[in-house]
C-alpha cells in the first residue's frame, strides 16, 4: 500500500521485519475523538433507557429470580422456586443479576449493563481496526456500528444477542493480536471467548470459528507444526471456558435442579442440538412455536419466518436493521484484498496483517450473512446484530485503504461507487418507510451522489475541499442509519420479538414490540423508586406495538403462525385470530410505540410473545401469604408468569417454559406440589374485557402441536378446572389449589 498525503487515516509505524506496530506518538485529535465517539454511543444507549420497562420480561423475570437466589443465579432459572431455565444458557444474565443484586430490581439497573456492552464494543472495534489501518479508520468503524439501527436497538434490550456481539468482537480482536507474531496467549483468550460467547447463546457462537481458524492456520508467521498446536491450545481454553457449566447441569442430578427450559428430555446437550442448534438450521425445532414443522405461511424454504435466500437481510423490514452500509462493506471488501494481495502469506508485514484484518472481519461477515439468508428454523430481524461489527470494520478498514490509494484511478473511482451505491441504497431503504423523513430521503441522495462525484477532483482545490468532500460522503452515508437510531432509541421496546426504526411496508413490526408487555419500575429515569400511577400502583409500560401496517410485531410474516403452532382453541399468541391480525387492524391505531398502557389498571393482553398487565388486586393476591409457598402462583407459559412475578416480585412458576410446550413439570409432579401445599395460585384464561386476555387458554399459551409438552401443560389445566373453584381477581383468572372442590 501506500500513503497519500495529506491523510485522514495515519497508520502506525511498523517495526523492521514485523507486522508489530511501534508506539509512535498519537495525533492529537485521536484521543479527544475517541473520548467524543464514546461518549456519544453511551449517550444514544442510556437515553431514554428506562422507557422500555422490563423490556422483554421473560429474561427479566429470570433477572429477578437470580438477583434472589443463587442457584438460580447459576442455572438462569426463571423462577427463585427453580421450576425451569429459560432457553438459553445463563451467561448473558449475570451481569444483570449482579446488577440487581447491588441496585435493586428496576429497568435501568436491568438494561444499563447491555448498553455498557455496547459501548465496549465499540471501543473493542475501534482498538482492532486502529491497530492496522490508524486512528481515522477506527473511528470511522466505530460510528458505523453505533449507528446501526440493530446494534442501537439490541444494546438497549436484555436478549443475550448484546453480551454475543461483545464477544465475537473480541474474537476477531483477539485472533488479529495472535497472527500479528504468532502469540499463543492472543489465541488462547479468543478460544475464551468463544467458549463464554456459547455460554451466551450455544452454537451461533462458532459460526465464526471456520474462517478464523483457516486463517491463523494459514497465516500465522510460524511453522505448520506450531500453528496446529497453538490452535489445539485455543480449541482446549475453549472447551474449559464453555463447557464448565455445561458439564455440571449434565452432572447435576436432575431432580435437584431447574428443568431445562427448551428442551423436551431435560437435557442441556438437547437444547444445544436441537431447538438452539441445528433446528435453526434446517427448521426441526421440537418444542418451539414452529412446532417442530418445515414450511408453512413464509415459503420460500424459511417455514413461517420469512423466504430464504440470499437477498433476504436486504429485503423488507430486516433492510433497514442491518444492511445500510452491507453492500459497501462487500465492495470494500473485495477492494481490501485487491490491494493487498500481493502481500506474503505470512503476517510478518504491514500488508500481510491488512490482508489478514480484512480475511478475518469480512470471512465472519460473510459466513454469518450466509447463515442467516438460508437459516430455515427461528430467524428475527434482531439477530443480525451479530453482523454489526463485521460490518463497521470493513468499512472503516476499506475507506482507509482507498483513501491511501485514492491518486490511483482504479481506487479512485471505486471510493467514488461506493459513496454512490450506498446513497442510493440508503434512497431505498429509507422510502420503504412510507413518509418517514422524505426530506432526509432526498438529502442522502443528493449529498451522496454529489460528494461521489466530486471526490476525485476534490484534491485539486486544496485540502480542505477534499476534507469538506470526504465529510459530506460519511454524512450521507451515515444519516439514514442515524435517523433509524433514533426513532429507535425514543421508543419502547417491550415484548420477545422487536425492531429498530419505523414501521416498515411488509415488515414485521415497528417500534415496541410483540403487543408490548408488562411494565416495569424505572421507566421514568434511573435507579430510583418504581413508578407509580395516581391509584398508587405500579405504573403500565409503552405498549411498544405497531406504528404501521402489515402484521404484528411478533409475528411470523404473512399474517400468519408457522404451520404447526396454532395451539388448540383456534386463538394465536396474544389472543389473535388463527391467521394473524384482522384485516384493518395493526395500523396507526393499532399502539403505537410511543404510547403507554393505563398504569397499573386491570390486566392487559398476554400471551405467548409478549406479557400481560397485571391488575393491584392480583399483585395483592400473589403477594399475601407468599412467604408460606415455593411458588405463590402458576401459569402456562413463560412470558405470562413473569409479568405476574416482576409485578408482584414473588416466584410464579411457568408451566411449559416460553412456548407451554415443555413437559414440565408433568402432572404428576403438579400435582404432587399441591398437595405438598407448595403453589397458591393457578393463573388461568381472562374473563374477557378489561382482564388479564391471555389469549390462549391459561393466559399465556397453552402447550399445542409444537411439542410433547403441549399435552403437558393442557393436562394440567383441565385437571385444575375439574378439582378448583375459579375466582375473578382484578379481571384475571385465579383457582385457588389450597381450596379444592370436593
Amino acid at each position: 500500500m501506500t500513503t497519500a498525503a495529506p491523510s485522514l487515516f495515519p497508520v502506525p509505524e511498523a517495526r523492521a521485519g514485523t507486522g508489530r506496530r511501534t508506539a509512535v506518538d498519537r495525533p492529537r485529535w485521536e484521543l479527544p475523538s475517541l473520548a467524543g465517539l464514546l461518549i456519544a454511543t453511551a449517550v444514544l444507549l442510556l437515553w431514554d433507557l428506562g422507557s422500555s420497562g422490563y423490556a422483554n420480561s421473560f429474561y427479566s423475570a429470570a433477572v429477578q429470580a437470580g438477583s434472589e437466589s443463587w442457584k438460580a443465579f447459576f442455572f438462569g432459572s426463571s423462577d427463585a422456586g427453580n421450576s425451569i431455565t429459560v432457553d438459553k444458557p445463563p451467561a448473558s444474565l449475570w451481569p444483570m443479576m449482579l446488577s440487581v443484586r447491588l441496585f435493586g430490581l428496576g429497568s435501568w439497573q436491568i438494561l444499563v449493563p447491555q448498553a455498557l456492552m455496547g459501548v465496549a464494543t465499540t471501543g473493542v472495534l475501534y482498538a482492532a481496526v486502529r491497530r492496522q489501518f490508524g486512528p481515522g479508520a477506527g473511528l470511522l468503524s466505530g460510528a458505523a456500528f453505533a449507528l446501526t439501527p440493530v446494534a442501537a436497538l439490541m444494546f438497549r434490550f436484555n436478549n443475550p444477542d448484546a453480551l454475543l456481539t461483545l464477544l465475537l468482537t473480541v474474537t476477531v480482536y483477539c485472533v488479529l493480536r495472535a497472527l500479528d507474531g504468532a502469540r499463543t496467549r492472543w489465541l488462547v483468550w479468543a478460544g475464551v471467548a468463544v467458549g463464554f460467547a456459547f455460554l451466551t447463546k450455544t452454537l451461533q457462537a462458532f459460526v465464526i470459528l471456520p474462517p478464523l481458524a483457516l486463517l491463523y492456520a494459514v497465516c500465522a508467521p510460524v511453522r505448520l507444526r506450531k500453528r496446529l498446536g497453538q490452535l489445539l491450545l485455543a480449541g482446549l481454553a475453549m472447551v474449559v471456558a464453555g463447557g464448565w457449566w455445561v458439564a455440571v447441569v449434565e452432572l447435576w442430578p436432575a431432580s435437584s435442579r431447574p428443568y431445562i427450559g427448551g428442551s423436551q428430555n431435560n437435557s442441556f446437550l438437547e437444547l444445544t442440538l436441537g431447538y438452539n442448534g441445528l433446528g435453526r438450521i434446517n427448521g426441526n425445532e421440537t418444542g418451539s412455536v414452529g412446532g417442530g414443522g418445515r414450511g408453512g405461511a413464509g415459503g420460500g424454504g424459511g417455514g413461517g419466518w420469512g423466504e430464504t435466500g440470499i437477498d433476504r437481510l436486504f429485503s423488507g423490514n430486516i433492510g433497514g436493521q442491518i444492511a445500510w452500509l452491507l453492500p459497501a462493506a462487500l465492495v470494500l471488501l473485495v477492494a481490501g484484498l485487491l490491494i493487498t494481495w500481493r502481500a506474503r502469506r505470512a503476517t510478518d508485514s504491514l500488508e500481510g496483517m491488512a490482508r489478514a484484518a480484512f480475511l478475518a472481519w469480512g470471512g465472519s461477515m460473510l459466513i454469518t450473512a450466509v447463515v442467516f439468508s438460508y437459516m430455515q428454523g427461528i430467524f428475527h430481524e434482531y439477530y443480525t446484530v451479530a453482523l454489526a461489527p463485521f460490518v463497521a470494520a470493513l468499512i472503516g478498514m476499506g475507506a482507509a485503504v482507498l483513501w491511501e490509494e485514492r491518486g490511483g484511478k482504479a481506487a479512485a473511482i471505486t471510493l467514488s461507487g461506493t459513496l454512490a451505491l450506498t446513497a442510493v441504497w440508503s434512497f431505498v431503504l429509507l422510502g420503504r418507510a412510507t413518509g418517514y423523513l422524505p426530506w432526509l430521503r432526498w438529502a442522502v441522495l443528493v449529498g451522496g451522489l454529489l460528494a461521489a462525484v466530486a471526490l476525485p477532483f476534490a484534491a485539486r482545490a486544496g485540502r480542505r475541499a477534499l476534507q469538506a468532500t470526504a465529510a459530506l460522503g460519511v454524512a450521507a452515508a451515515l444519516a439514514g442509519p442515524f435517523a433509524y437510531c433514533l426513532t429507535t432509541v425514543s421508543t419502547a421496546h417491550t415484548g420477545s420479538i422487536v425492531t429498530a426504526g419505523p414501521a416498515v411496508a411488509g415488515g414485521r413490526g415497528g417500534p415496541g414490540g410483540m403487543m408490548g408487555g408488562p411494565g416495569g419500575p424505572g421507566g421514568t429515569g434511573g435507579f430510583g423508586e418504581r413508578p407509580q400511577d395516581g391509584q398508587g400502583r405500579q405504573g403500565g409500560m409503552p405498549n411498544g406495538g405497531r406504528q404501521g401496517g402489515g402484521q404484528q410485531g411478533g409475528m411470523p410474516p404473512q399474517g400468519a403462525m408457522p404451520q404447526g403452532a396454532m395451539p388448540q382453541g383456534g386463538t394465536a399468541p396474544g389472543g389473535m385470530p388463527q391467521g394473524g391480525m384482522p384485516q384493518g387492524q395493526g395500523g396507526a391505531g393499532a399502539g403505537r410505540g410511543g404510547e403507554r398502557f393505563g398504569g397499573g389498571g386491570q390486566g392487559g393482553p398476554g400471551g405467548l410473545l409478549n406479557g400481560a398487565r397485571v391488575s393491584a388486586e392480583a399483585e395483592k393476591a400473589l403477594t399475601t401469604g407468599a412467604d408460606e409457598y415455593t411458588w405463590a402462583a402458576a401459569a402456562i407459559g413463560s412470558q405470562n408468569a413473569a409479568s405476574y412475578q416482576l409485578a408482584s416480585g414473588v416466584p410464579v412458576m411457568p408451566i411449559g417454559g416460553f412456548n407451554g410446550s415443555d413437559p414440565s413439570p408433568t402432572l404428576e409432579q403438579f400435582q404432587k406440589y399441591v398437595r405438598d401445599g407448595k403453589i397458591h395460585w393457578f393463573i388461568g384464561q381472562s374473563t374477557g374485557a378489561g382482564g388479564a386476555e391471555g389469549g390462549m387458554p391459561g393466559g399465556g399459551g397453552r402447550g399445542g402441536p409444537g411439542g410433547p409438552g403441549g399435552g403437558t401443560s393442557t393436562e394440567i389445566e383441565t385437571w385444575i378446572k375439574a378439582n378448583f373453584k375459579e375466582s375473578t381477581v382484578g379481571g384475571a383468572t385465579f383457582y385457588d389449589l389450597t381450596a379444592p372442590t370436593a
